[in-house]
């Protein structure tokens, strides 16, 4: 499979990285395990193809870095296929279609409509460093008051205390937010900025194992299209 790491107990063990600050793909819970999404269908491709999945805490800024360093050999958890990932990693292909958008206040709901109405100094934009939501608001919203939050995780409940007016996401986090907190809306929820999608990112050199994630994906569709 091209995996570098060691055998334990005669299993193979696969080094996953994942942020756990990206409800509802990969979250570390207080004890100390991840779940998710893309956490629990990551247990089940290992399970499928002979290996254990050992999870390892990065994160977003240090995400290509660690990788790069051998600290783990792959990397999932909401990530998108970008054409700068593709050039510097492998990258499977995409099981998770989603895009960017807005997570605000619901009583601000009305107030944006498009990506013009955000890119306005009296607009206070949160992200977190290091992935592409912060690429595409300093890409996008000039003109936006920018505040980079460290813990991703953690955004929402600021929107919600007035620290800031809207949260720069994907899709399918935004949906799951406003399905779970009355007080946030995702108002353009079906106007995404983009079409993206999310992949598991490896470590160059990892060329067996990118082939059997990439026909587990076309084999299992419904184990992570759709959730």
């Amino acid at each position: 499979m091209g995996i570098t790491v060691l055998r334990r107990e005669q299993q193979t063990v696969l080094r996953v990285g994942t942020t756990g600050d990206y409800r509802p793909f990969t979250w570390l819970r207080p004890d100390g395990q991840y779940e998710g999404l893309d956490i629990e269908w990551m247990k089940r491709l290992g399970r499928d193809l002979g290996f254990r999945v050992a999870f390892v805490a990065t994160s977003w800024p240090h995400l290509h870095e660690e990788l790069t360093a051998g600290a783990f050999e792959a990397a999932i958890g909401g990530i998108s296929s970008t054409r700068e990932r593709r050039q510097t990693f492998l990258v499977s292909e995409v099981y998770r279609q989603t895009g960017k958008t807005i997570l605000c206040r619901s009583e601000d709901a009305g107030r944006y409509r498009s990506l013009g109405g955000l890119d306005r100094p009296s607009v206070r934009v949160m992200f977190n460093p290091g992935g592409t939501n912060e690429a595409f608001v300093r890409r996008f919203l000039t003109h936006a008051a920018w505040i980079c939050h460290e813990q991703n995780g953690e955004i929402p409940a600021r929107i919600v205390a007035g620290e800031a007016d809207v949260m720069m996401t994907e899709t399918v986090e935004a949906a799951y937010h406003a399905a779970r907190d009355p007080r946030l809306c995702a108002p353009l929820l079906t106007q995404p900025f983009t079409h993206e999608g999310f992949a598991v990112l490896l470590a160059r050199g990892q060329n067996g194992l990118l082939r059997r994630i990439n026909a587990y994906l076309a084999a299992h569709p419904s184990c992570v299209h759709g959730e």
